[in-house]
């Protein structure tokens, strides 16, 4: 004889309830008060109660309660493919990033929208964007980055250029194809060229150091074209001034530092330029000889001073000499001048010592008495 079992259940104003029968779900059950007769304790019968005011639909049986049609006019059904993404909102709130697979969520409390995004695109843009990077669901599904003032990002999709992003925050897909950023500074730099051992045309083996101001005109060609765009400038400079100083002799290298650096500069500058980098100015900062050269220099130029030094002082007493003749010539030739010459002399004797003149009808010569 079966023995009848008696089920009861209450489902509130904000509530649905989820009748299953075996497992397999019913139908779903409106606010009120349900009671149940079964013949049979084989015969299982439950009740899921779902809060409306909690929006998402979190059920183990979701994808039968959605085939059954059960939720039509209660809830919102979003079925994502591999390559979709939604962007939720609840009550105008941005909620949540959603990835592939079934959701469902209550509508009859809560106001539902989302919008539906191809991850193929790899690229996200939104204009609410600020607000939805804050969300946690975005760290899984989206990668953000930043792009600083002074800087731009090249940025390859699956491989290929896409496109050039100025400074800025940014974000692309997760899992979803492979999206890659260079980010550039393009701001103008120093780069500090060591010298490395050059020979001169003479055979004379000297370090050069060199400083070169460039910048990034080109972000494609500094990303495409070399893997190290600094590393490839320094590179660069650094041949090109062996170049130039490999065709003069030490002489003309000391005294044409200037004529190096512009000849360098425009052979770097023709080379740059295949990298996407404009080069601002070329300075050659020091020219380091080695020990025994260096001293052997000294002796030279030492040398050379002593010469220029002699030959001044040698001009110098010569023109001496002949102003002392002329003036010899004219004081023979002008007694008047003779006798200025002559108090000129007494009165820088007058200077140092005690000096009585005495003069007459006869001249100075004749009549001075000196009285110490």
């Amino acid at each position: 004889m079966n023995i009848p079992f008696i089920w009861k259940v209450r489902i509130k104003r904000d509530e649905l309830g989820l009748l299953f029968h075996d497992g397999e779900f019913n139908r779903v059950l409106e606010k009120g008060t349900y009671w149940t007769l079964f013949l049979s304790p084989f015969r299982r019968a439950r009740v899921d109660v779902a809060p409306l005011r909690a929006p998402w639909i979190t059920h183990g049986n979701l994808d039968a309660i959605v085939d059954s049609g059960a939720l039509e006019g209660r809830a919102e059904v979003i079925d994502l493919k591999d390559h979709q993404r939604a962007l939720v909102w609840v009550d105008g709130r941005f909620d949540r990033v959603l990835g592939p697979g079934l959701h469902a969520l209550w509508t009859r409390v809560r106001d539902v929208t989302y919008e539906l995004r191809d991850a193929r695109e790899l690229r996200f843009e939104h204009q609410d964007q600020d607000v939805i990077f804050k969300a946690p669901s975005a760290v899984e599904w989206l990668n953000v980055f930043m792009i600083e003032e002074g800087q731009v990002g090249v940025a390859f999709k699956n491989g290929k250029y896409l496109e050039t992003l100025p400074p800025g925050k940014y974000a692309s897909w997760n899992n979803a194809g492979k999206f890659m950023v260079h980010t550039l500074d393009i701001r103008e730099k120093v780069l500090d060229v060591v010298g490395q051992d050059i020979m001169t045309a003479d055979k004379v083996t000297l370090r050069m150091n060199a400083v070169v101001t460039y910048r990034i005109v080109d972000p494609v060609k500094a990303v495409t074209c070399v893997n190290d765009v600094e590393q490839a400038m320094y590179r660069e400079t650094q041949l090109a001034i062996r170049a130039e100083v490999g065709l003069r002799l030490l002489d003309r290298l000391l005294g044409e530092k200037n004529a190096i650096a512009e000849a360098t500069a425009q052979v770097l500058k023709a080379r740059a330029a295949e990298f996407g980098i404009e080069i601002r100015s070329l300075g050659i900062r020091d020219i380091i000889l080695p020990g025994d050269m260096k001293d052997l220099l000294n002796k030279v130029i030492e040398a050379q001073k002593v010469a220029e030094a002699n030959v001044i002082r040698r001009r110098e007493e010569t023109a001496a000499m002949r102003s002392q003749a002329n003036t010899a010539k004219l004081l023979e030739q002008s007694d008047v001048l003779m006798r200025l010459r002559e108090l000129e002399v007494l009165e820088k004797i007058a200077q140092t010592t005690n000096l009585s003149v005495v003069l007459g009808d006869e001249g100075l010569r004749e009549r001075l008495f000196k009285l110490v």
